[in-house]
This record gives C-alpha cells, sequence and structure tokens, in this order.
C-alpha cells in the first residue's frame, strides 16, 4: 500500500460514519453548490503532496451523486451506501494513478460503475427488463410530452419513480446524460463503450423509461396526447 493510501486508512477508516456523510436519496447534486470552490485538480494537487483532509472536499463533492448513481444500478439503499463508501476508498487509494487524461469526475463515475457491476455480479443479481420491441418514436414523444406538461416537481417526482423501475445500468446511463450532463464521448469513458454506442444505448434506454413513463402515467392522458398529433 502507498503511504498516501496508508494516511488514507489512518485518518478515515472504514468504519468511521463521518467519511460518508449522511446524503439526501433523492435529490442530484446542484453544480451551483460548488461553483464558487475550487476546482479538482487543487485538491488533488494537495492531495498528492501529503494533504490526505483535502480528500473530503472531494467527497462532499461527489457523494450524492455517486450514491445516486449506485442506488440507479443496484436498487438497494444499504447496498447502494456501501458501494459509494467502496466507490471512494478505491479513488483515494488510486489516487496516484490518474493522470488528467479525463475530467476527474468521469474517472470517479467509471469507479462507481465498475464497482456497482462487481457487486451487481457478486449477489448475481437479475436485471430488470423492459419490453420495447412495439414502442416507437411516436409514443416515446408522446411520453416525452407529457412529462414537459407537468410542474418542475411533479415531473421530478415522476422521473426520478421511472429511473428505479429501469435497469439498473440504463438508469446510471441516463442519470449521466440528463442529469449531469455528461456527453456521449465523457459517458464512452466510464462504460468503456464508443461514443456512436453509447448514442445508441441512450435512445433504447429513452424508449425503456418512456415505456415506463406510459404504464404509470394516466392512460387517458397519454391517449389524449397521441390522438391531438394525429
Amino acid at each position: 500500500m502507498s503511504t498516501l493510501a496508508s494516511n488514507f486508512t489512518t485518518n478515515f477508516p472504514l468504519t468511521n460514519k463521518n467519511f460518508i456523510l449522511a446524503v439526501t436519496h433523492q435529490q442530484f447534486v446542484s453544480s451551483y453548490i460548488h461553483m464558487a470552490l475550487p476546482n479538482d485538480q487543487f485538491y488533488i494537487d494537495r492531495i498528492m503532496k501529503g494533504d490526505t483532509q483535502a480528500f473530503t472536499h472531494l467527497v462532499e463533492r461527489y457523494k450524492t451523486l455517486v450514491y445516486t448513481l449506485a442506488l440507479r444500478m443496484i436498487k438497494n439503499t444499504e447496498e447502494a451506501e456501501e458501494a459509494a463508501q467502496d466507490t471512494f476508498v478505491k479513488v483515494f487509494r488510486s489516487m496516484e494513478k490518474f493522470k488528467g487524461e479525463s475530467k476527474f469526475s468521469t474517472w470517479i463515475y467509471r469507479v462507481a460503475y465498475n464497482t456497482c457491476l462487481d457487486r451487481i455480479k457478486k449477489h448475481k443479481t437479475v436485471p430488470l427488463t423492459v419490453d420495447i420491441d412495439n414502442y416507437g418514436s411516436r409514443q416515446l414523444a408522446a411520453a416525452e410530452n407529457v412529462l414537459d406538461a407537468m410542474d418542475g416537481e411533479e415531473r421530478h417526482r415522476a422521473i426520478q419513480e421511472c429511473l428505479q423501475q429501469l435497469p439498473g445500468e440504463d438508469a446510471f446511463l441516463l442519470t449521466l446524460y440528463y442529469f449531469e450532463e455528461q456527453s456521449l464521448e465523457e459517458i464512452a469513458k466510464v462504460i468503456g463503450i464508443k461514443a456512436n454506442n453509447v448514442k445508441i444505448k441512450l435512445f433504447r434506454c429513452r424508449k425503456k423509461l418512456g415505456e415506463i413513463v406510459r404504464a404509470r402515467l394516466e392512460p387517458e392522458i397519454i391517449s389524449e396526447y397521441e390522438r391531438e398529433r394525429k
């Protein structure tokens, strides 16, 4: 174990509840929270110089989204909390390997993604499935426009509930793209595929989400919108 990792486990033992502070399970990190704070590289440089306390700022910055991504994939709050903590431990222990070839956020999301995949494989979780064979672009547009017609809070709640019904990897992907506004190239680095394949996967994910929205919302609302578009 490197000196850096050794210092971390001393200052932030895994049983220390202060390592992962309490997070709000149903909201995402708003970018304005840390707009005025130093960028990631500032804290990375301090960590590499031996200031392990600087890592707490990165944990604070990314803890909510990492937990949310884990919850989207694993569908279990306790497992998601453990996966989030494992993610930060792995990130810290690998800080010396971060070369800045991608954004730090992209790197930490990749660690979170792989950590969740490992847990899913370990527990042999059966993935959720959503049938989209008979779901076309018109139905997708209808579902998305119904969501657009809702007020902000109602729409946010509906999307959150529907995301929880998506297969884990699909929910993870949509969260990165729509809520964290990661580019196709950035997402490609996170999940280890080409950007063009990310685009295809995103479209299929949107169709699955749209089908869940259709099933959740009042059928007559969807039907009325579809009739108006004919």
